[in-house]
């Protein structure tokens, strides 16, 4: 027997059925609502994620190709500010601008969702809440930038500036996309804001959530050591990252649109965007299901050992998806379905 918990967070059970043929789960890395002017998650990505669908259909397999808009975090903000819109608007307009374009390059999703659905809301913090029960999750003070001029902390994207590793001149305050690492805020060299240009910038003490994911790396060490077939790029960062630079990882932010944290103090902050977005895998799976009778979601996340699980995306997602998100899901305690190949768009 084994359970699901829908939009509502009841438990469900029912007996998984037996399938005939072999199971194909295929993802594609989502691509940001505000990104349709760029073509590198469709060269990079969806295609290839496309392609190989297309291929496993042929021959016969239990297929099921999965992707969605991320629509959290400040690429989604910033959008929305720029096109003069409510955020909520900007992301539903923006979803449909993808969902006609990929239909119209012929992608063929099974189904592409939305990180904004009530399926990720749920699941998200159900994510949080078995990690928080299992000590995983610890509330901290940490230093935040703050912007006077804006009258607002600038988590992540909202600040720009030099990156302290390799001096590129473009860096983010989530992740210098020169050299791949992986930044904070604070770690950048003469930041601005995003948004006004401030330059004035102040450290202030705010109350967030850390994943401990220091507290898996054994676990996790393990589980890509039991991979076979990812390019060897995808394991060079994947280890690199977990023996040289794994550190806890902020998951909360200061921000309005997002999923909000059920925790008692952390009203007006939501969860990280690269929390939440890679759970919208699984939770588009949930609403591709109920979309029909006869679909069972869990067949291809929940204890399915008979799912070969592969992953599609950029070389800048190797850490959150050979990392972050495994953690997520190992930590939960829970026999959910990881990663089997992990092909990123350098081989």
């Amino acid at each position: 027997m084994i359970f699901r918990f829908d939009c509502c967070g009841v438990r469900h059970h029912r007996t998984r059925k037996t399938l005939t043929h072999d199971q194909i789960l295929i993802t594609s890395a989502l691509p940001y609502v505000n990104g349709v002017e760029h073509l590198g998650n469709l060269v990079g990505s969806l295609l290839p994620a496309d392609v190989h669908a297309r291929f496993r259909r042929q021959t016969g397999c239990d297929m099921l190709f999965i992707c969605a808009t991320d629509e959290h975090g400040t690429p989604a903000e910033l959008g929305a500010i720029e096109a003069g819109q409510d955020v909520r608007a900007f992301c539903d307009a923006q979803h449909a601008v993808q969902a006609d374009i990929y239909r119209r390059f012929g992608l063929s999703f099974d189904h592409f969702g939305r990180t904004s659905s009530p399926y990720n809301h749920a699941l998200t913090q159900h994510f949080y809440r078995r990690l928080d029960d299992a000590g995983l999750i610890e509330a901290r003070t940490s230093q935040q930038v703050f912007s006077p001029a804006d009258r607002r902390f600038l988590p992540d994207r909202y600040v720009l500036g030099t990156c302290p590793h390799c001096g590129d001149a473009g860096a983010r305050g989530d992740q210098c996309d020169h050299c791949g690492t992986l930044l904070d805020p604070p770690d950048l060299i003469d930041p601005r804001s995003a948004l006004s240009g401030d330059r004035a910038l102040e450290i202030r003490d705010s109350r967030h959530l850390y994943l401990r994911q220091v507290e898996l790396v054994d676990s996790i060490g393990a589980w890509i050591d039991s991979r076979t077939g990812w390019p060897p790029f995808v394991v060079s960062t994947a280890k690199g990252w977990l023996n040289a630079e794994l550190r806890d990882r902020c998951i909360t932010r200061d921000l309005a649109w997002g999923i909000a944290v059920p925790r008692d103090g952390f009203d007006g902050k939501v969860f990280y965007v690269w929390f939440d977005a890679p759970i919208g895998y699984i939770a588009s799976t949930q609403e591709w299901a109920d979309a029909a009778p006869g679909r069972d979601w869990r067949q291809w996340w929940w204890q399915a050992d008979d799912v070969s699980y592969i992953q599609f995306l950029g070389k800048d997602n190797i850490p959150f998806h050979t990392v972050s998100f495994p953690a997520t899901l190992i930590g939960s305690g829970e026999p959910w379905k990881t990663a089997d190949v992990i092909k990123d768009s350098t081989g």
